[in-house]
Protein backbone atom coordinates (compact mmCIF):
# COMPACT_ATOMS: atom_id res chain seq x y z
CA UNK A 1 0.00 0.00 0.00
CA UNK A 2 3.18 2.02 0.60
CA UNK A 3 4.21 1.61 -2.58
CA UNK A 4 1.62 2.77 -4.38
CA UNK A 5 0.95 5.48 -2.58
CA UNK A 6 4.57 6.57 -2.84
CA UNK A 7 3.74 5.88 -6.73
CA UNK A 8 0.98 8.15 -7.01
CA UNK A 9 3.21 10.95 -4.88
CA UNK A 10 6.00 10.55 -7.65
CA UNK A 11 4.01 10.67 -10.64
CA UNK A 12 1.88 14.06 -9.30
CA UNK A 13 5.33 15.73 -8.44
CA UNK A 14 6.43 14.66 -11.75
CA UNK A 15 3.33 15.70 -13.87
CA UNK A 16 3.38 19.34 -11.78
CA UNK A 17 7.21 19.49 -12.69
CA UNK A 18 6.31 19.19 -16.37
CA UNK A 19 3.42 21.32 -16.45
CA UNK A 20 5.52 24.24 -14.95
CA UNK A 21 7.44 26.82 -17.04
CA UNK A 22 10.33 25.83 -15.56
CA UNK A 23 10.11 21.88 -16.48
CA UNK A 24 9.27 22.80 -19.55
CA UNK A 25 12.41 24.66 -20.20
CA UNK A 26 14.27 22.29 -19.21
CA UNK A 27 12.68 19.02 -21.45
CA UNK A 28 13.00 21.62 -24.21
CA UNK A 29 16.83 21.59 -23.49
CA UNK A 30 16.95 18.03 -23.80
CA UNK A 31 14.77 17.65 -26.40
CA UNK A 32 17.52 20.44 -28.39
CA UNK A 33 20.64 17.92 -26.84
CA UNK A 34 19.19 14.80 -27.98
CA UNK A 35 18.61 16.25 -31.66
CA UNK A 36 22.52 17.59 -31.97
CA UNK A 37 23.57 14.40 -30.32
CA UNK A 38 21.91 12.85 -33.00
CA UNK A 39 22.58 15.05 -35.89
CA UNK A 40 26.79 14.33 -35.08
CA UNK A 41 26.27 10.78 -34.59
CA UNK A 42 24.82 10.70 -38.28
CA UNK A 43 27.99 12.72 -39.71
CA UNK A 44 29.55 10.68 -37.94
CA UNK A 45 28.57 7.40 -39.80
CA UNK A 46 28.01 9.02 -43.02
CA UNK A 47 31.79 9.35 -42.85
CA UNK A 48 32.40 6.31 -41.77
CA UNK A 49 30.02 5.06 -44.82
CA UNK A 50 32.25 6.77 -46.95
CA UNK A 51 35.51 5.19 -46.04
CA UNK A 52 34.45 2.44 -46.04
CA UNK A 53 33.16 2.59 -49.18
CA UNK A 54 36.80 3.80 -50.17
CA UNK A 55 38.46 0.74 -48.71
CA UNK A 56 36.28 -1.77 -50.37
CA UNK A 57 36.76 -0.09 -53.83
CA UNK A 58 40.81 -0.31 -53.18
CA UNK A 59 40.26 -4.09 -52.52
CA UNK A 60 38.07 -4.69 -55.44
CA UNK A 61 41.07 -3.57 -57.37
CA UNK A 62 43.63 -5.21 -56.04
CA UNK A 63 42.11 -8.66 -56.01
CA UNK A 64 41.76 -7.63 -59.83
CA UNK A 65 45.47 -6.94 -60.16
CA UNK A 66 46.22 -10.39 -58.49
CA UNK A 67 44.18 -12.38 -60.69
CA UNK A 68 45.34 -10.51 -63.83
CA UNK A 69 48.58 -11.08 -62.58
CA UNK A 70 48.08 -14.95 -61.47
CA UNK A 71 46.41 -15.43 -65.27
CA UNK A 72 49.77 -14.11 -66.69
CA UNK A 73 51.61 -16.47 -64.96
CA UNK A 74 49.89 -19.27 -65.99
CA UNK A 75 49.85 -18.60 -69.36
Amino acid sequence: MSGLILGAAAGVAIALFITSDKGQEILDDIADAAGKATDKAKEKFAGLSDELAGLVKKGKGIVEDLEQKAKETAS
